[in-house]
Parts: structure tokens; sequence; C-alpha cells
């Protein structure tokens, strides 16, 4: 009774999640993709083949911008790249980036056509370095807890995304950089990435959501070595512990994790873009339960696909032996 109760309990906040999705994704942003056309692939991402075309908010990208959004083209089409931009303070998460972070994932949430989020670093040698302590040092306690509050909710927000997400890590990614990593669906990072919770080791504890997201990526014991050593971890290691989903050697232009991220995101586009949300929703909301209830918001999650027009194409599709045309409804 008492775990009919629970599924009953989570069916119930599962649907009322769900109708707040289903009006979001109806709601189409305004905005189209923009910039030049980048060179189709073939057997993978070259360097050539890069997507650049970029879009901001307000204004058009400029090169001190410290969150840089590109929604790309072409065969890449559905993706979007947030990429952090601030060389001189190692992307440090600092106020400014953290608000521009946060606007930027709430754009993102309710545009229906996007597919898939790609975060990585536009700095060579570096993901981001976890807060600006700099900057935290000019704070006051008051202010301190309030940016540690917002940057959780921030980290949230992204982890809340109902697109796949995917970290790629092409250099270090200490503190709430790591934190950053974490809140994504899939980790992508090069060999020679370094990775770390080292809050310990200046007194406090990871704030920004180490403590709960790292035990469930790893494990419970695991995740308390690493957090009361304060290790670091290169990307040979993170992908033997399950930190990362892939590890790949880094090339001359230092950005092999984010290719790799990007022939992975690719692979996501074709898939029922409705399906896509709902199979993350239910993921994510099974994880924090039991199996009974588990099951039982799977069940209510597949319901959801079967009214719509996706689903009728995806079978109209297989049925006449040709590739579907998804419009997310």
């Amino acid at each position: 009774m008492a775990a009919a109760a629970a599924a009953l309990g989570g069916l119930g906040l599962l649907r009322a999640r769900l109708r707040l999705a289903a009006a979001a994704a109806a709601t189409s942003a305004a905005l189209g993709p923009s910039g030049h056309r980048a060179p189709s692939l073939r057997g993978g991402v070259t360097a050539a083949a890069l997507p650049s075309a970029r879009r901001s908010y307000g204004s058009q990208a400029k090169e001190e911008e410290e969150l840089r959004v590109r929604y790309l083209d072409d065969e890449h089409k559905g993706i979007v790249v947030l990429g952090l931009n601030r060389s001189h303070a190692k992307n440090a998460l600092s106020k400014n980036l953290v608000k521009m972070m946060s606007k930027a994932v709430d754009a993102l949430k309710s545009d229906k056509k996007v597919r898939t989020v790609v975060f990585r670093s536009e700095v060579p040698g570096i993901f981001c370095a976890g807060a600006d302590l700099k900057e935290r040092a000019k704070m006051h306690s008051s202010e301190v807890s309030s940016f540690v509050s917002r940057a959780r909710a921030t980290i949230n927000e992204l982890a809340n995304l109902p697109v796949p997400t995917i970290a790629a890590i092409d250099g270090t990614a200490l503190g709430g950089g790591l934190e950053l990593a974490l809140a994504c669906d899939i980790r992508v990072a090069a060999s020679s990435a370094k990775m770390g919770l080292v809050e310990t080791k200046l007194a406090i504890i990871p704030g920004a959501g180490g403590t709960q997201r790292l035990p469930r990526t790893i494990g419970v014991s695991l995740a308390k070595e690493l957090i009361f050593s304060a290790r670091i971890v290169d990307g040979e290691e993170a992908k033997s512990i399950g930190l990362i989903s892939h590890v790949v050697e880094q090339n001359e232009a230092g950005d092999a994790a984010y290719r790799r991220a990007l022939a992975l995101a690719k692979e996501f586009l074709p898939q029922g873009p409705v399906a896509m949300r709902v199979a993350k929703l239910a993921i994510n909301q099974g994880m924090e339960v039991d199996l009974v209830t588990g099951l039982a918001i799977e069940e209510a999650c597949y319901a959801q696909t079967i009214p719509t027009k996706d689903r009728i194409e995806g079978l109209l599709a297989f049925k006449e032996k040709r590739p579907p045309r998804y419009k997310g409804e």
C-alpha cells in the first residue's frame, strides 16, 4: 500500500511537470539559426567542420563575452553550444558569468527547436577552475551565501533542461567546474584533462551539487574518498571510475573532447524529440525513487508519447523504409 501511495504521489507530481513541460514546448523561440555554413562531415568531425555560428542575447556575439551561445546549422542543426570564455580568470565562475549562464539556460528550456546542448570551454587547456576566489574575497559573508545559492540554482537549472546535455572537458575542471560538468547528462573528456572536487583544501565543501551528484555518479564510497582527499584525476582515471562516459586523446587544436561531444550529439538528432525529452524525465525521476514507483513513472511517461504526431511519423517512416521527419510534436 505504501509503495502504491508513493507511486500515485510520484505520478501526480510527474503529470504536473509534464503539463508544464508540454506548455513550455508549445512556445517556440522566435530566434532562427545564423552564421556561416559548416562543411559536411564524413566519418566524424573534422577541424574544418567545427561549427562557428553564434548567437547572443540582445546583441551580436563579441570577443569579450564570457559566455558564447552558438546555435549550429546544417547537419548539426538542433545542437546548441554554450562556451565558457573567461580566459583571464580560467573560466572561474563569477557573478556575471553565473547570471549569463542562468539567462542562457532559461532561454533554452522553452525552445523546442533545441535538441541537444553541449557545454564546453572556449579557452585552451581549461574547462572551469571553479568559483572566482578573487571576486569572492571581496564579498561580504552574506554575499557569498547568496552567490553560492545562485550558482547552485543555475547548475540545477542546467541539470533540469529537458534535452540531453553533454559536457566537453578539454582541460581542467575543478570545484564548481566539475559540479557544472556533473549536472550534464553525459561527460566527455580528453585524457589530459584534470578533474576534482578540491573544496576541502579550502576548509569548505562542494556547494553546487558536488556532494550529491558525485556519489550518484561513481558511488558513495569512492565519492567520499575523492572529496575527503581533494584528489585530482586525469581523463583516463575518470573514465575508469565512471566519472565520464568517454575519454579521447587530446589533439593539437586542444578540442578533442568537444569534437567527440559533437559527434555524440549528432547521434541524438535523428531520434523523436518528444521521446527524448520524456525519456530523460523518466530516467531522472525514476532514479530518485524505488523501483515500483519508477516503473509507474515510466508508464506515465510512455503514455505521453502515444498521442504525438512524431510517433505517427516514426511508424509511417518505418513502414515506408525512410528516415523520419520529426517536428517535435
